[in-house]
């Protein structure tokens, strides 16, 4: 796995990809990468202007489809004309935003980050051949999951305590899938994915000083959206991975470098948090699986 880069990506001809959140930074990045290895790839986009901009940079075979993951509705709209795929990719996100509600009321950064994600991969799960990858953050070791206030009802609002609670999310969203699938005798894969610090416009909508702070950093010490892409690509085309490994990083604090497999949190771990996390997602969304 040392020094592994797109170059070694297998040859994806015939599978079918679905990236959300794909029309900019490591979205767009992941998919030019898998399209350009021959595999048919859906830009999953909110925005479908600009996922056909970035289409427009990507060779191979690359269709545009509307997904709105703070939309209920746009997330069963979209599963349901979605036919058989290999891959999907839970990679869209919003980080340290303002607080704001999705249009079925949840906190945004958990409803677009995690129970977007939850209920799109619930809809798409019987038509997923072979894996899912789902995209969490080094800020999971900064998250708590309230289960009695996931969605920020009650506690006084803090932007990035409800970033690291969705990353957190995700990351045991990706764990109690694999545990799931396991139990199921399933042959699909679910496996976690990081970037480390990657230079996206993900910086830059917290509407305050920290996009001009985070906009220094990205020069300073971030890598570039290609190199923050690595681990999902691996975790999305490598053969030998195994279901509920996590990818990120091989660098200093995982901020840059190589994909390998890295470590997570003691609360990542916690299966019984898992369980209840899973159950309460089940009850927001409506989505109920394997």
């Amino acid at each position: 796995m040392t020094s592994w880069t797109a170059a070694e990506i297998p040859d994806q001809t015939g599978r079918t990809i679905v990236v959300t959140g794909a029309n900019s930074g490591l979205g767009a990045a992941t998919a030019r990468a898998l399209a350009a290895r021959g595999a048919t790839v859906v830009l999953a986009c909110r925005n479908t202007e600009k996922g056909t901009a970035a289409a427009a940079t990507m060779s191979g075979d690359v269709t545009v489809s509307a997904l709105d993951l703070a939309d209920l509705a746009s997330v069963r709209a979209f599963a349901e004309a979605t036919g058989p795929i290999d891959v999907l990719v839970n990679n869209a996100g919003v980080m340290a935003i303002p607080q704001q509600r999705t249009a079925d009321g949840f906190e945004m950064q958990l409803g677009t980050n995690f129970l977007g994600h939850f209920a799109l991969t619930g809809l798409l799960l019987p038509r997923i051949g072979d894996r899912v990858v789902t995209l969490s953050s080094g800020m999971h070791r900064a998250g708590r999951i309230a289960l009695d206030d996931l969605n920020w009802e009650r506690r006084r609002y803090r932007r990035w305590g409800a970033y690291g609670q969705s990353k957190l999310a995700d990351l045991m969203f990706a764990y109690e899938l694999h545990r799931r699938l396991t139990a199921a005798g399933s042959s699909v894969r679910s496996l976690a994915a990081h970037p480390g610090y990657a230079a996206t416009e993900l910086q830059s909508h917290t509407e305050s000083v920290q996009d001009r702070l985070m906009a220094v950093a990205n020069r300073v010490i971030a890598q570039d959206a290609e190199h923050g892409a690595l681990p999902t690509l691996y975790a999305a085309t490598m053969p030998g991975v195994l279901g509920g490994a996590f990818y990120g990083p091989d660098g200093i604090g995982e901020l840059r470098g190589f994909p390998r497999v890295v470590g997570s949190s003691r609360a990542s771990k916690d299966i019984i948090v898992a369980a209840k996390l899973w159950d309460e997602a089940a009850g927001l969304t409506g989505v109920t699986f394997p």
